[in-house]
């Protein structure tokens, strides 16, 4: 296999796809340097910080003061506020996604995201739980899980506010161990009743927006857990679980189903567990492990992986420099194709893979990209079961203008080939990871023979886009 291939299937699973420019560059230099340059890219951590606690504060101030207001209109002044700071932190990440040259770091903490899933309606608590995922997302497991765990967002969503000496609440413990750690059946519901007692008093300060330890609410009791008998608090618990070396082959599990390949190889996944265990739970020495290793490259992991939707849409601008004229769009996307982040369903995250792919959203997927780059009014409405209409056609005044700029003249400066089939091979090396059949290729030919290079360029850039095989990386 050509190497531009290999080192396509690196970039677009360690990141979001490149400009075929930059892969050319990196196919200059072995696969092990290209890994240790998207570590290094990623060292550096920038935090989002668009949310303003003063603002906020001030505003909500002013509302409870302005008596001629309703309760409903401060009500609906309050919900329009939270979904404006919503949408502008979902579009800040979108954005660091697209244009970041840390897009291994971008690419674990959306992962993370999914993993440790988590919504709020405080964009303040929102904004502070995103930071930490993507902080601690190439770092060691174990100050990640520490980390979410005490995140005002993350407590408020598993409800541990109500998690009290007197009355435990266990939506926290279990999820903490079921979802995030050690997976079922590897704990007892005793040890699910101990673990809650031992997070008691674990909670977060509205004024503040930090975490807070309630000595007052707090099981100072004797707890068994997991065979082994103390006075153990929330971090002695959290600890306790990473001694334990399931939870590394869970973590692992599901790294790899979505680094790698939805089918596991057990083999495999015990060898990386070992490993990971042995580190300390390093993630960046994992994902260094799993990219540089030639399974990793083996045909069947090529082009296996669906994208889901946050990888399309950001994808989509990274490959071709391309950017949203309308911020909104990005908002209104990721609602159509399902996966709005700050948003996950619920707290097992979004389900991937195949589950991306419906008969609401598939069409939608596959004329994204000829919408977007030919500037397209599209009109949708939910349907009362949850779908979206497929002919786009729908309510009135519900309009979204899906603008792109995109520099096509600049774009075409990178393809030197003449020949309008060497010109479409190499355009199909650069944008799709599974080939497609000659005929499809002659008919993609024929009607761009009279055209001139950047229109053809174009014209078969949005035809391999709109391919099933698109979908895919």
């Amino acid at each position: 296999m050509a190497k531009e291939k290999l080192i396509q299937h690196l970039l677009w699973r360690a990141g979001f796809s490149e400009k075929p420019e930059i892969i050319n560059q990196y196919s200059r230099q072995s696969i092990k340097k290209n890994v240790k340059q998207l570590l290094k890219d990623s060292e550096k951590f920038e935090p989002i910080d668009i949310v303003d606690k003063t603002d906020i504060y001030s505003e909500l101030q002013a509302m409870r003061k302005d008596t001629l207001l309703t309760t409903e209109e401060r009500r609906k002044q309050l919900n329009k506020m939270i979904k404006e700071e919503e949408g502008a932190l979902n579009i800040a990440w979108i954005d660091k996604m697209v244009q970041s040259k840390a897009v291994l770091r971008e690419k674990m903490a959306l992962f993370w995201h999914g993993h440790f899933a988590c919504r709020t309606r405080n964009p303040l608590f929102a904004q502070h739980y995103l930071n930490t995922i993507r902080q601690y997302s190439l770092g060691k497991f174990g100050d990640l899980l520490m980390a979410v765990s005490k995140e005002p967002a993350m407590l408020q969503f598993l409800n541990n506010q109500q998690n009290k000496k007197r009355s435990p609440n266990e939506n926290f413990a279990r999820e903490v161990m079921e979802l995030f750690t050690l997976g079922r059946g590897n704990y007892t519901e005793h040890d699910v009743k101990e673990a809650a007692r031992a997070f008691t008093g674990w909670e977060f300060d509205r004024r503040e927006n930090g975490f807070f330890f309630n000595t007052r609410q707090h099981d100072f009791e004797t707890k068994e857990f997991l065979g082994k008998t103390g006075k153990f608090d929330g971090e002695d618990i959290i600890k306790m679980i990473l001694a334990q070396k399931e939870t590394a082959n869970f973590v692992v599990t599901k790294i790899y189903k979505n680094f790698v390949n939805e089918q596991i190889d057990v083999k495999i996944i015990q060898e990386l567990s070992e490993h990971f265990y042995k580190s300390n739970y390093d993630i960046a020495d994992l994902m260094e492990t799993i990219f540089t290793s030639s399974w990793f490259y083996d045909t069947k992991n090529i082009g296996s992986h669906i994208k889901s939707p946050v990888e399309l849409l950001v994808s989509l601008q990274r490959s071709t420099g391309s950017y949203f004229v309308e911020k909104q769009s990005l908002l209104f996307i990721q609602r159509v194709l399902g996966q709005v982040i700050l948003y996950p369903p619920n707290v097992a995250g979004w389900a991937g893979g195949k589950n991306w792919i419906d008969s609401s959203s598939l069409l939608f997927r596959m004329q994204l990209p000829y919408l977007a780059f030919n500037n397209t009014i599209v009109r949708t409405v939910a349907k009362s079961d949850g779908d979206v209409n497929t002919d786009f056609q729908t309510k009135k005044g519900k309009k979204n203008t899906l603008e792109t700029s995109m520099n096509w003249e600049v774009f075409s400066k990178q393809f030197t080939q003449e020949n309008r089939q060497e010109l479409l091979d190499e355009l199909e090396a650069c944008f799709l990871q599974v080939s497609i059949s000659q005929d499809l290729k002659k008919g993609f030919i024929t009607k761009t023979e009279k055209e001139s290079q950047p229109e053809a360029i174009k014209k078969m850039v949005l035809a391999l886009m709109t391919l099933p095989e698109y979908q895919l990386c």
